[in-house]
């Protein structure tokens, strides 16, 4: 988990000892600019009192700010409104604070006699409360306020970005949902025939049914899977793909993997189904179906050519726009995918350049 997220995390968890914490570090800093050496005003014990108050009101402004102003403002309604309300509670904010500062923090720190000012004077020395108080509390204020905006824009930003991967990791669940269900029809009935039959392929066939299941409802739930598992899946249909077609498919598959990369699952067995149905399927004469798959460095390669007999729009067809959806989804700036027609003959070529890491 990256810092930032659990810095956030803990500030979410602990929110008083955060803000209390990070009070502690405003009053440290403000009261380390102290020297006595210079003529002040006040001693050391004395300009602690003086800056414990003062970091008061500091606070009590930022929070005023932070959770009343700010909110109000970003919403964007009743800017008049919120505009004569943040002046009347300001005010009350430094009157209150001058009141406090006269008539309890002086008498902490000063002998007496000394002149205190009365409440009338208070109220309406404007300019006095505007230099001496507001200005003081706003300059802590404007930097609480600006770690909070930082804090809020990061957790919005970071439940888009989470919103769009549920939304992602949907679209990506529905596409995988939609291979075709004809599939599993055609090769029970397979299997079926060849048990009537007491044929030796019933075991391996039924093995082989199970492998894919056990892949497709176990295997391929994670973003990326290794290229390996991918390639055995493909093995596996395509050899039950065989006992539908007999002797007259003719059918390759040529694999070089330097590495196990990981790959998104699926993807080429869409491609490979899409072979089968839109080629061999609608073919009553000799397939032939050809896969190649070569991945070197960084770099995957897999390219798929069918014969076929009925005219091919390769625009259309629900498989090939859900492989594209699905590449858009996943490999949305680092993947090619081209179609051909040349004499009947039917090409997918996809390249996918990967940086994933299982």
């Amino acid at each position: 988990m990256p810092l930032v997220e659990r810095f956030l995390q803990f500030t979410s968890k602990y929110r008083f000892l955060t803000h209390f914490t990070y009070w502690i570090g405003t009053y440290v800093l403000a009261m380390s600019r102290y020297n006595s050496a210079t003529d002040n005003e006040y001693s050391f014990q004395q300009e602690m009192v003086n800056s414990f108050f003062f970091i008061s009101y500091a606070a009590i402004t930022s929070y005023f700010f932070a959770y009343f102003v700010l909110p109000r403002v970003l919403t964007g309604k009743q800017y008049i409104k919120t505009l004569f309300s943040s002046l009347a509670g300001l005010y009350v904010i430094m009157v209150i604070s001058r009141i406090i500062t006269i008539y309890i923090m002086e008498p902490l720190i000063r002998r007496r006699p000394f002149e205190q000012e009365s409440i009338p004077e208070i109220l309406t020395d404007m300019h006095y409360l505007f230099w001496h108080y507001f200005i003081h509390a706003f300059s802590f204020a404007f930097v609480f306020i600006f770690i909070k905006l930082l804090k809020d824009q990061y957790v919005v930003n970071k439940r888009a970005l989470d919103l769009e991967k549920q939304k992602a990791d949907m679209e990506l669940m529905a596409l995988k949902a939609q291979l075709n269900p004809h599939f599993l029809f055609n090769t029970l009935n397979n299997i079926y025939s060849l048990s009537i039959l007491q044929s030796p392929q019933t075991s391996p066939a039924i093995a082989r049914l199970s492998e894919i299941l056990d892949t497709l409802l176990y295997r391929s739930g994670k973003m990326f899977v290794p290229v390996s598992q991918e390639i055995t899946l493909l093995q596996n249909y395509i050899e039950l793909e065989k006992l539908r077609y007999d002797e007259r498919l003719i059918i390759s598959f040529e694999h070089q993997v330097q590495q196990d990369v990981a790959i998104a699952p699926l993807i080429l067995l869409s491609l490979t189904e899409n072979a089968f149905k839109h080629g061999a399927g609608e073919d009553a004469g000799s397939p032939q179906i050809q896969i190649k798959l070569t991945q070197n460095q960084d770099k995957l390669t897999f390219e798929i050519s069918n014969t076929f007999q009925i005219k091919v729009d390769q625009q259309l067809g629900i498989g090939l726009e859900n492989i594209r959806k699905q590449l858009l989804l996943l490999y949305s700036e680092t993947h090619t995918f081209e179609t051909t027609v040349a004499q009947r003959v039917f090409t997918a070529k996809l390249e996918l350049c990967l940086n994933q890491e299982l």
